[in-house]
């Protein structure tokens, strides 16, 4: 896709266009539903008592509940009779099962989430009809977690020797230099390592797994709830398989137009959504100053001024933490998913504030919560920190979907470029965000990948509830708006909110919700709910 498009634009015109975000577009061939994959047979699943590292990871009240079974899925969908993938998935049955509606799939996004044991903490997310009437069923999507994860390395030690090298948010040309060098490194030691599933980690696979995943627990049809990116996986099963499709719930929603066919523009909004959510933040510091601990002064001016301080000189803690721009970003970043956590955001922003700007602070900050600050690449804490020389534990299926899903150029010099445009509109998170999916997919060693980009507007037999909150820094508010516009048949829920995905946070949603699933009652569209509870509360 890159050459092509390289050859026909001449160099500067390509590079003015690719930094607004504007050359991109989709060049993969748009996939053609299916009605299933033909010729495997989709045996039932066989459940059995899950392992022992599964049912610590869950409450112990739920382990005497649950089961789990492998479900065999072909590797490549094309080819249904060659090698398989085992998609690991757990139970925890409907507690009415004399009434029981059927089973109820659920993603925790990511990608890369894994969610096997999500069907244990329905309680988190669901009212009690719910958990009555369907058995929740949760899954690690192929590469995720058990589900034979997707790995560039062999050991921790390797990981670790090249991570090391990297910046979450480079800013100086050492920096970016060795970021670049060692995001080439990273997807080199992918090509040598990852084998055959590297080819088939696109969306419409998994999409595709989770319809044999449907048929395997005896269900006619799919009910589904998909927050942040699962909300792509159930736009895309919606238009794959549409008739099949009985109630899909999508919470903290992408563009899949977008991201589909311009990675670039797609990552650009995005930086634009964690401002929105930053500012809001601010805002809101600022109208319940007695709540706040960064409130005293101009919030807004304080944070852009402690933020341009770290981009040439780190601050060091009371606590002896250093303080550098990536790891305020990443911080910062984090904290915007969880509105439960801003009492300690704005803590640890006046602490580096005092200490950046000692004689600014009429006196020293109470000292703030000991909350590590985590460089993080792409709005996760990076789970790596701290492990050593010990067989690879983690797995690097986070860009294997992405850079399969989203199409960047291959042109990994033009990542100052960009970040530098980027920066005009999103100063606190445009660095963060372009040094990732579009850096690292600039050399994903998959160049013509399959996925699905559309179309999207196919009718499903019931709408399809899309939930987003105002204030989401992951998938700002526009994406859902944008999703339900896309969508065949689908209602749009909004919650005048902060923070990343909704359900169980917001009553009335999770009313609406409960009434839709287990009644196929749709919401009217365009309502707007009130979170359960505000920040600094």
């Amino acid at each position: 896709m890159g050459d092509r498009v390289r050859r026909s634009v001449g160099g500067a015109a390509l590079t003015a266009a690719l930094a607004l975000g504007t050359a991109l577009s989709g060049v993969a061939g748009t996939a053609v539903a299916q009605p299933e994959t033909a010729g495997f047979h989709a045996a039932p699943a066989q459940w059995e008592t899950c392992a022992a590292d599964v049912l610590a990871e869950i409450p112990a009240a739920s382990r005497e509940v649950v089961s789990c079974a492998t479900y065999a899925v072909p590797v490549d969908h094309d080819r249904p009779r060659g090698a398989t993938v085992g998609i690991r998935m757990m139970k925890r049955p409907a507690l009415d099962q004399a009434r029981k509606i059927g089973s109820l799939f659920v993603n925790p996004g990511g990608p890369g989430g894994a969610g096997l044991v999500y069907a244990a903490h329905g309680a988190s997310f669901f009212q009690q009809d719910v958990l009555d009437r369907f058995d929740l069923i949760g899954f690690d999507p192929r590469g995720v977690g058990r589900s034979d994860p997707l790995r560039c390395f062999a050991t921790n030690e390797e990981a670790n020797e090249v991570y090391s090298r990297m910046s979450s948010a480079p800013i100086t040309r050492t920096e970016i230099r060795d970021t670049v060098d060692a995001t080439r490194d990273y997807t080199d030691a992918c090509a040598r390592t990852a084998g055959p599933l590297l080819d088939h980690m696109s969306t419409e696979d998994v999409a595709r797994d989770l319809d044999l995943l449907r048929r395997g627990v005896g269900d006619q049809e799919l009910t589904y709830v998909g927050f942040s990116y699962g909300t792509l996986l159930g736009a895309t099963y919606a238009n794959l398989f549409p008739q099949r499709s009985r109630a899909i719930v999508l919470d903290g929603n992408v563009d899949p137009a977008l991201r589909t066919t311009n990675g670039t523009e797609y990552d650009r909004q995005r930086a634009q959504g964690f401002e929105i959510a930053l500012d809001a933040f601010l805002k809101r510091c600022d109208a319940v100053a007695e709540k706040c601990a960064f409130s005293e002064g101009d919030p807004r001016a304080k944070f852009d001024q402690l933020r341009e301080h770290l981009r040439t000189t780190p601050v060091t803690l009371p606590d002896g933490q250093v303080v550098t721009f990536a790891a305020f970003v990443g911080q910062v970043s984090s904290n915007l998913y969880s509105p439960s956590s801003f009492s300690v955001l704005a803590a640890r922003l006046q602490s580096a504030y005092d200490t950046a700007f000692p004689s600014v602070s009429a006196a020293a900050a109470p000292a703030a919560p000991d909350v590590p600050l985590l460089n993080n690449r792409h709005g996760l804490a990076d789970v790596r920190v701290g492990v050593v020389d010990a067989p690879y534990d983690s797995d690097d299926s986070y860009f294997g979907v992405n850079c399969t899903d989203k199409p960047f150029l291959r042109a990994p010099g033009l990542f100052p470029i960009i970040a530098n445009v980027w920066e005009r509109e999103s100063p606190t998170f445009a660095r963060q965000q372009a040094a990732s999916d579009l850096l690292t997919c600039a050399t994903w060693p998959v160049r013509h990948p399959d996925r699905y980009s559309g179309p999207w507007n196919r009718r499903t037999p019931n709408p399809v509830v899309v939930v987003g909150n105002y204030y989401d820094p992951a998938t700002r508010h526009d994406f859902s708006k944008r999703m339900t516009k896309q969508l065949g048949n689908a209602r749009l829920l909004s919650v005048d909110s902060f923070g990343h995905c909704i359900l169980g946070d917001s009553e009335g949603v999770d009313t609406a919700v409960t009434d839709y699933l287990v009644n196929l009652t749709a919401p009217a569209d365009g309502q707007v709910f009130q979170p359960d509870a505000q920040p600094f509360a």
